[in-house]
């Protein structure tokens, strides 16, 4: 009877105990942001934009980049890939809008800097399955983490902590068979288009906006003829593939 009393309470602390390892670890202001196109063009594919204030500043460029080939949506959030929220807030958004989405670009890393490195990285197959389960036939796309002007002293980025989960989220994708938006390399040489120590000026999402554009652009056109898909009819493209757009490149389009 004495052991089974013992037992029981044995359990109850391992409640109590798994309980608290899933509560998130959470930041003085927790965010949600969406946005959509104003009049959705019928005919036209959807293409999801996932990230955080980053994301959110290039939206609009994409929009304006991507008019007349796609309605693109924005889901912007501040909680992190190792936060036991983020899958729920994926799979609420897509029961919100009820879509098809044909591709999706995302990108996770500048919040959620109470985790650990090894906690992020093991986030992130979650937050791959939160995406693929609502829209099993979108072509993923994953955008790395942009550097940091100064290193945060307070526990916030630093850019050696975005290079270890740029190095982590690589080994992911590559094991997931979902090509890079290698966003970081572009924004490399650009401290100077910094707004503060993490976001960028208008010129700086330009040039961000401009490279995701693209990405997206080859994603759709790969899925409209049919090449490189699996028999699910979801392109995933070259293991471990990165694109990149050099500075240049951009100013010759403009």
């Amino acid at each position: 009877m004495r052991m089974g009393r013992v037992c029981l309470i044995a359990a109850m602390l391992m409640c109590v105990l798994g309980a608290v390892a899933q509560l998130p670890i959470t930041e003085k202001i927790e965010w949600t942001w969406t946005d959509r196109p104003e009049t959705p063009v019928a005919g036209l594919p959807n293409v999801l934009l996932e990230g955080d204030s980053i994301t959110r500043a290039y939206y609009p460029a994409v929009c304006e980049q991507l008019k007349g080939a796609a309605n693109v949506y924005l889901f912007a959030t501040s909680a992190s890939s190792g936060d036991p929220r983020l899958a729920g807030q994926l799979r609420d958004y897509f029961s919100m809008m009820g879509l098809d989405f044909a591709v999706i670009h995302f990108n996770n890393g500048m919040h959620g800097w109470g985790y650990t490195e090894e906690q992020y990285a093991a986030g992130l197959p979650g937050m791959i399955d939160a995406l693929r389960g609502a829209e099993p036939r979108a072509a993923l796309l994953w955008a790395d983490t942009t550097p940091v002007r100064k290193d945060s002293t307070t526990g916030g980025a630093t850019n050696a902590r975005i290079d270890a989960r740029n190095r982590l989220a690589a080994a992911v994708m590559n094991r997931e068979a979902i090509p890079t938006d290698d966003q970081h390399e572009l924004m490399a040489p650009h401290a100077d288009l910094h707004a503060d120590d993490v976001h960028f000026v208008a010129a700086g999402s330009a040039m961000e906006a401009a490279q995701a554009a693209a990405t997206i652009r080859r994603a759709l056109a790969k899925r409209r003829f049919g090449t490189r898909r699996t028999a699910g009819c979801e392109w995933r493209g070259r293991p471990g593939a990165r694109v990149s757009m050099h500075p240049t490149a951009f100013l010759l389009h403009m």
